[in-house]
């Protein structure tokens, strides 16, 4: 077992590493400012512009890209390291491609379907969404009633989805349907490609999250999908959307961490500085504990993310092991960064540090993707014996 990232893994780390500090990290304070005018928590288009160009010059986009269509290929093992970086600033950039849907239509694609979706997907000429989650319908897939049936060659969707980020400029959207009811989840599910233009394909509504993020609710009215958008075979959905979930559950534990480390840092910076009835922080005991606590625990959530990837890359199931990391680094970012904005006070819990910003996110994605309960229940369940 061998987590070490060879050299020239490594060196993309590094910089991606240079690449947040440098260009993401300094345009916080205005990205805040935005958000604190009721702008959101976005970057003007001249930053997206600019980001966008430097990062794609470096050579960061399609990182764990198939090579066959102009992407770097790298390992899980690397992408922890490189999401770890990512997720050390609030500033909401990722670099293209989106991976959880680069690595579910990398497993299914047809070769009209790589060359129409995947390969401009990959180039960042496209922006994706899914649609998972229903009204009713979340973190049970079995619940989902969005169903798709044949009409010659095409499919006709009908139902709702919910929860979908980037819905409103997706140029594409993965729906995830039953086409067979009495199978359900086991042989009834698939998974189709809907362009944002096809007639009966409406987004309802905008949905304001907290931090500044925002969702979408979509309606699907005998929305006509051509034959050859059906994505990967018929019934045959659910793996693949499991693979697209794993993949962001571990970009999400290595966001976890790199927000955490961060806090950390915080704190170990400022609590030197700060002084209380005569003796600065770092020598409370309780400041002590919580940077203490904070190490080990970030400590044992990289080594825990690194397994899981590494497992990922040898080909090895890693259901019960993404439960775990998913859980884990995300509740321990949750605590590390709550004793951070408590180290630092009144300033703490102002919208001029990131440290809000980086609680109202980890806050939600102890939500998506599966709540932290539903996890520890796929972990128990496993160790019990009671699946079903």
């Amino acid at each position: 077992m061998n987590f070490e990232l060879d050299d020239d893994h490594r060196m993309i780390a590094e910089l991606v590493r240079r690449f947040v500090d440098d260009e993401l990290i300094p345009l916080e304070g205005d990205v805040l400012a935005r958000d604190v005018a009721g702008e959101g928590v976005t970057m003007t288009a001249a930053q997206r512009e600019r980001v966008g160009r430097v990062s794609r010059d470096l050579g960061l986009w399609g990182l764990d890209a198939p090579a066959d269509v102009g992407g770097h290929d790298l390992p899980a093992v690397a992408m922890v390291a490189v999401n770890e970086a990512l997720g050390r600033t609030i500033v909401p950039f990722t670099l293209p491609p989106d991976s959880p849907n680069l690595r579910m239509l990398a497993a299914t694609v047809t070769d009209r379907q790589r060359e129409a979706y995947l390969a401009p997907y990959v180039r960042g000429e496209t922006i994706s969404a899914i649609g998972i989650s229903e009204p009713g319908a979340g973190s049970d897939p079995a619940g989902m009633k969005t169903v798709a049936r044949r009409d010659g060659d095409d499919w006709v969707l009908n139902g709702r989805k919910i929860w979908i980020t980037r819905a409103a400029r997706a140029d594409f959207t993965i729906v995830m349907a039953v086409t067979d009811r009495e199978k359900g989840a086991r042989g009834g599910m698939s998974a189709f490609l809907v362009d944002r233009d096809t007639p009966g394909f409406h987004v309802v509504r905008p949905i304001p999250m907290i931090g500044g993020e925002t969702t979408y609710e979509v309606a699907l009215d005998d929305c006509r999908v051509p034959g050859w958008k059906l994505l990967g075979s018929e019934g045959q959905g659910f793996a693949p959307m499991q693979l697209r979930l794993g993949t962001r559950r571990a970009e999400m534990a290595a966001n976890a961490i790199g927000m955490a480390q961060r806090a950390m840092e915080m704190m170990i910076d400022y609590a030197p500085q700060r002084t209380t009835f005569g003796k600065p922080l770092s020598e409370r005991q309780t400041i002590q504990n919580w940077i203490a606590n904070a190490a080990t625990h970030l400590h044992a959530a990289r080594l825990m993310t690194y397994d899981c990837a590494w497992k990922l890359d040898q080909g090895r199931d890693v259901r019960a092991e993404i439960s775990m990391i998913k859980g884990f680094a995300l509740e321990m970012a949750w605590r590390v960064l709550d004793h951070a904005m408590q180290c630092f006070g009144a300033m703490g819990m102002t919208r001029e540090l990131p440290l809000a910003q980086m609680a109202a996110r980890i806050r939600l994605m102890r939500i998506y993707d599966g709540p932290t309960e539903i996890h520890q229940w796929v972990v128990a369940r496993n160790l019990l014996g009671t699946r079903a």
